[in-house]
């Protein structure tokens, strides 16, 4: 069935939004702020373009006066400068958890880890969606759609229903149950293709020439984006308005790490923080690892790959952001790595093991790639450093399975507990 399409309405210049265009990443040339993504000069990728004397207008204390959700930062933000047109859940303001006893087990001076599992669908995927679907509800869009390794589509489903909105979602067959349960279950169209995401995102891009839909990551990813700035201003203000000296950061397309060190890099800019230097590494799966191969190869372009990696939410064998990553790791000093499935595991556990924190497979890559970069000694072990889990362990139960279970099974009686050794310090 063919569904009508919408026509996309441009808002009217507002003057508390310090976004002014689009720009074109590699040639610079501008745009209208619109439903687009690609430069049509030169066919690289879109952002948002701000106006230097808005932006600096934003202090300390009308952040701090704001919500405590990632609307605080609205100055600094794309969309939502009306706060009744805003599609919010109340992500954002997560817990840096201080890690103590993971940076003692590693050999670590200062450990935090940002904890993002704490948003309302349990993934930093909320930060984005919330400021993408509300460029979408101010560009007159009334259905937002996106291809997803699970994360982004859960979010799109309930941010959208929380606002009456239609959402159609896309994402691998071969998706966690988990993802795809907490995905259906908010009553948006939701559709399984036989294949791997690069297979479902080629796709959506040609969906987004025929239907006048808000794809998230394809015509409004520029707004989309942005979204994950509010990671980086969150930890600096959370630190007490200042930059940690390295941060370890998973990658799937690469956009959240460009992000948090472009939130850095504003904050220095515009005076709320002091300009410190700071370093930036990258986490990869070895099953998906297209920008940490180019990385060690000393390559400038990203090679696509097949993904095959229990880290499903990393699994984009083609990152449309890998050759920015690559630039902002070698700008800043830091470095790309990648781990093993079992290796993922591992950093499951010693995470939950040590400070409680139950990550999915992207924060099992984060934890054994900041233990890699460690051993390896591309990390300083007595700077202050920062890891960031994205989502919740609950949506990728299925690697832990076979192995984690009861420590013993008894009859119930005292004799049984004592005879299996369960009372012993």
């Amino acid at each position: 069935m063919t569904l009508a399409p919408e026509r996309a309405t441009l808002p009217s210049p507002d003057a508390a939004n310090p976004a002014v265009s689009l720009s074109c990443r590699h040639c610079g040339a501008s745009y209208p702020l619109s439903p687009t993504h690609v430069c049509i000069e030169c066919f690289a990728p879109l952002e948002i373009s701000y106006d230097e004397d808005r932006l600096r207008k934003v202090t300390r204390a009308s952040i701090e006066a704001g919500p405590s959700n990632l609307w605080r930062y609205v100055g600094l933000l794309p969309a939502g400068h009306v706060a009744e047109r805003r599609v919010s859940l109340d992500a954002g303001w997560t817990p840096l958890r201080p890690a103590p006893r993971l940076a003692a087990e590693l050999g670590l001076r200062t450990l935090w880890v940002k904890d993002d599992s704490a948003n309302p669908t349990h993934s930093f995927k909320d930060r984005v969606v919330s400021v993408a679907l509300t460029a979408a509800r101010e560009l007159g869009f009334h259905t937002v759609a996106c291809a997803s390794t699970g994360n982004l589509a859960q979010s799109v489903a309930a941010h959208a229903a929380s606002a009456g909105l239609r959402s159609v979602v896309l994402v691998p067959h071969d998706l966690e149950a988990g993802k795809t349960v907490s995905t259906a279950v908010y009553g948006g169209t939701l559709v399984a293709i036989k294949g791997n995401y690069d297979d479902v995102n080629r796709l959506c891009s040609e969906l987004a020439g025929e239907y006048e839909w808000a794809f998230v990551n394809v015509n409004v990813r520029p707004f989309y984006a942005e979204g994950s700035k509010t990671l980086g201003y969150e930890v600096a203000e959370q630190l007490g308005w200042r930059i940690p000296g390295q941060v370890v950061v998973p990658i799937a397309s690469g956009s959240l790490l460009t992000k948090i060190d472009k939130a850095f890099g504003e904050l220095g800019r515009l005076g709320l923080v002091e300009p410190t230097p700071y370093k930036v590494f990258g986490a990869q799966a070895a099953g998906c690892n297209p920008v940490a191969a180019a990385y060690a190869r000393g390559a400038d372009t990203v090679a696509p790959v097949k993904p095959s990696t229990i880290a499903k939410s990393l699994s984009i064998g083609n990152p449309a952001d890998g050759p920015y990553a690559l630039d902002v790791a070698r700008r800043t000093g830091g470095a790309i790595t990648d781990v093993t499935d079992d290796e993922i595991v591992d950093g499951i556990r010693l995470l939950a093991r040590t400070e409680g924190i139950f990550g999915e497979t992207a924060g099992g890559v984060t934890v054994a790639c900041l233990r890699r970069l460690l051993n390896e000694g591309l990390l300083d072990p007595d700077v202050e450093t920062v890891i960031y889990n994205t989502g919740d362990g609950l949506k990728t139960l299925d690697p832990l399975v076979a192995t984690g279970g009861p420590t013993a099974t008894i009859p119930p009686s005292l004799s049984a507990f004592e005879a299996a050794g369960l009372g012993d310090d």
